[in-house]
């Protein structure tokens, strides 16, 4: 393949102390023990700076998981593209787009693709953060029957796929969504972690003072403290899947 001329390391990825822009076209390919037939374009972890790891599975027809897996830590799926079936201890479920699972800390659970294309699988897991509370329960949902609740600003929108007043959870998913022209009434600037993938739209994202245009499949690493806004900038509604870290005291190392 000839490339024209002009274009050579153009990107719009961007990694900083306090954030992370990532487009999809720079995110390599791994491979990791226990899947065949699958890709995983890891977005975020530790050596990055966070607390947790954010990770794109792209399974092949094939696809999945050698056999069942527990690594001792908690974990969020959710379908983009394709069909996945979940094993969750001795229950199968099957995934299709907008649907997600939560799987509580050392829950044994394995992976099939379906799919005959292949399926696109977003991952996210961290160790748990017990307290005097039993670990929550695992369980299944889907996007399209999580109401959406307005607060703030008229037109932008909450999608709370985990329960959001169960103390024993340590962290949250939310879909968050915004009509043309809507945004963040305030910079926020707070103690947690964020991880933020792009499902629709586009908009302007201000993260630590710099601006970063972004759309679907974008991936966003957000560390505490770090100022952050959202503009949306399309002509169509804005939404992205947001990993944020709650209910807990402040920890010391």
């Amino acid at each position: 393949m000839v490339l024209p001329p002009g274009i050579y390391a153009h990107n719009r990825g961007v990694v900083t102390p306090q954030y992370a822009v990532m487009p999809a076209a720079g995110v390599l390919a791994s491979r990791l023990p226990g899947f065949v037939d699958t890709i995983a374009r890891i977005l975020t972890a530790p050596p990055m700076g966070a607390r947790f790891a954010q990770i794109l599975l792209e399974l092949g027809p094939t696809g999945g998981t050698t056999g069942p897996r527990n690594d001792g830590l908690e974990h969020f799926f959710y379908l983009l593209t394709g069909a996945v079936t979940l094993t969750i201890g001795t229950e199968t479920h099957t995934l299709t787009p907008e649907d997600y699972a939560y799987l509580p800390v050392g829950q044994p659970y394995s992976l099939q693709n379906t799919a005959d294309t292949g399926s696109h699988l977003l991952w996210i897991k961290r160790p748990y953060q017990a307290i005097d509370l039993p670990a929550p329960a695992p369980f299944c949902g889907i996007r399209s029957a999580v109401p959406r609740t307005t607060t703030h600003t008229t037109g932008r929108y909450w999608q709370y796929l985990l329960p959001q007043d169960d103390l024993a959870f340590d962290f949250t998913m939310n879909i968050l969504g915004f009509a043309p022209g809507t945004y963040f009434p305030y910079v926020e600037t707070h103690i947690m972690e964020h991880g933020l993938y792009m499902l629709e739209g586009q908009g302007l994202y201000l993260l630590a003072g710099d601006q970063h245009e972004v759309q679907p499949t974008d991936f966003i690493w957000m560390a505490p403290y770090c100022p952050q806004f959202f503009f949306c900038t399309g002509w169509g509604e804005a939404a992205y899947l947001l990993y944020k870290d709650i209910n807990r005291d402040v920890h010391f190392d």
